[in-house]
């Protein structure tokens, strides 16, 4: 006697479903198998690229200092190169859609350990890289696997961690929409160093701060001296002006005497006006000897204190001009950077994030498309230095556009002699972002990439920026920085994000967010 046993199964569907297998038999089996197979597989092949893409990299060699940093939109990573190539690389996470990181050319500009956004609920932004005054920045963060940023670049923590203490300011971040490199570039035109004139600088620097150091003391003695002379000089001025006015009252007396005297009906009239008469001509010759003799014995004085005064203006000035070589002789220490644009058909150059010249520069077929190319002098070799080129717009090569180029003969005997190793030299089609100011270096922004995070975010004032019109400015016209009035710039970080909507500055640790949801990213 044969018994079945029937179990009933929770799900109906899944009843069904195992009771359309029975009926199908063993070959259905095979093929559900199969295609479970192929689907793991075909996750798993999926899943490879994507943890070959999430992978922390390092050279597999000593490295130097870093260079240069290249963010790359598309592929999601970002590569620290020194002089001799790649040394570190990671997965990053851009702005997502609406809130794009802007591609282009940028610079450190900030660096803050422990930073929180006043913008984004107090979230946390560790190891934070400031490229723009107006809020973008590389730092550390989540990294879910794609664009999620609202225009910053997050880093993996560890990373940022470590790429933080290498970092110097003013460093070159490229942001590429590509995937680009630095590659070796040569050119008879590039600039050569003049190894005599940079073994020099520090020396000559050195005594012209000096200088500067001794014309400055020397103005403040001036100063004090000119100001001992002057309150001399007005004191005798003062006395001097005492007397004029007392011989002024004594004429007063005799015109009025005069006129009694023309005015007298009878003899005791007449008697008393003259009388009244000689008096007021006897003070007024008085005075008058006493004047002479008051403006004789004041005018070396006052000549004197004019002396001084003019002593104090010489001085002043030399002060100014040996400060300002003492400046220029140190800034000569630090890499130079020039940018040429094709929109505004001129040459500017920079030390540090200051402005040092700006002239017209001949661009040969101004109206055809030039592309974005950024050349660094990396390294320095017998023959002077080691130049490496990274393109980020390819409407040229970078040697079709270095070809275009004829810089100006006073600026290549100004600059070329001083050019150190992180020189670099700038060719686009594009003009000074608005990005660009007085604590910036150059910013250049591609125009036909997505700018959506830098969009969203004012532009700070209190600071000198590029005029947007600039390229409608004509040759030999005034540089194009503009000014905007400073206000309540005491403390630049803190009000230009208050005040302009920035997404960084410190809050205090007294704060109710301080550290608070510091799991929330932007």
């Amino acid at each position: 006697m044969s018994a079945t046993i029937t179990r009933s199964h929770p799900d109906p569907a899944k009843a069904q479903s195992s009771e359309a297998i029975q009926r199908r038999g063993p070959a259905t089996l095979v093929m559900l198998t199969a295609a479970l197979i192929g689907l793991t597989a075909a996750a798993t092949a999926d899943a490879a690229p994507r943890r070959e893409r999430s992978t922390e990299s390092t050279a597999p060699r000593p490295a130097g200092d870093p260079v240069m940093a290249i963010v790359s939109i598309k592929n999601q990573r970002v590569t620290i190169y020194d002089a001799e190539g790649w040394i570190l690389r990671a997965p990053v996470s851009s702005g997502t859609t609406g809130r794009e990181t802007p591609a282009g050319i940028f610079s450190v500009v900030q660096k803050d350990k422990d930073h929180h956004s006043n913008l984004y609920d107090d979230a946390w932004m560790p190891n934070m890289l400031r490229i723009t005054w107006s809020g973008i920045a590389l730092h550390g963060g989540p990294l879910p696997g794609y664009a999620a940023s609202h225009g910053c670049v997050r880093m993996p923590y560890g990373f940022a961690e470590k790429l933080f203490d290498k970092v110097r300011l003013g460093m070159r971040i490229i942001i590429a929409p590509n995937d680009t490199e630095p590659v070796e570039f040569s050119h008879p035109a590039l600039f050569v160093l003049k190894s005599e004139i940079i073994a020099a600088g520090p020396a000559h620097a050195e005594r012209l701060a000096r200088e500067a150091d001794e014309a400055a003391k020397r103005a403040k003695e001036a100063k004090s001296a000119a100001a001992v002379a002057a309150r001399e000089a007005a004191s005798l001025t003062a006395s001097l002006r005492k007397l004029e006015l007392v011989k002024t009252r004594a004429e007063t007396e005799l015109s009025v005497a005069e006129k009694a005297l023309a005015a007298a009906r009878t003899d005791h009239a007449r008697a008393r006006a003259e009388d009244l008469k000689q008096k007021a001509l006897a003070k007024i010759a008085e005075l008058g000897t006493q004047l002479n003799s008051a403006n004789a014995n004041a005018k070396p004085k006052l000549d004197a204190a004019a002396a001084v005064q003019n002593d104090a203006k010489t001085a002043e000035a030399k002060r100014a001009d040996a400060a300002k070589a003492a400046r220029e002789a140190k800034l000569a220490l630090q890499p130079v950077s020039i940018f040429v644009s094709r929109t505004t058909q001129r040459l500017y150059v920079r030390r540090g994030f200051e402005p040092i010249l700006e002239v017209p520069v001949a661009i040969r077929d101004p109206d055809k498309a030039i592309g974005t190319h950024v050349f660094t002098a990396v390294a320095r070799t017998d023959g002077g230095l080691r130049w490496t080129v990274a393109t980020i717009d390819t409407a040229e090569t970078a040697q079709e556009a270095f070809d275009r180029i004829t810089i100006p003969q006073d600026v290549l005997d100004r600059v070329a002699s001083t050019v150190l190793p992180r020189s670099s030299l700038i060719i686009s089609d594009e003009p000074l972002n608005r990005e660009s100011n007085d604590r910036t270096e150059f910013v250049v922004v591609l125009h036909n990439q997505p700018q959506g995070g830098l969009a969203m975010r004012r532009n700070p004032g209190g600071l000198r920026v590029a005029h947007r019109n600039a390229g409608a400015r004509k040759a030999g016209a005034p540089n194009e920085f503009g000014s905007y009035r400073r206000r309540y710039y005491w403390n630049f970080e803190s009000y230009n994000t208050r005040r302009f909507g920035g997404q960084y500055f410190d809050q205090p640790q007294g704060s109710q967010y301080y550290h608070q949801r510091q799991q929330r990213w932007w």
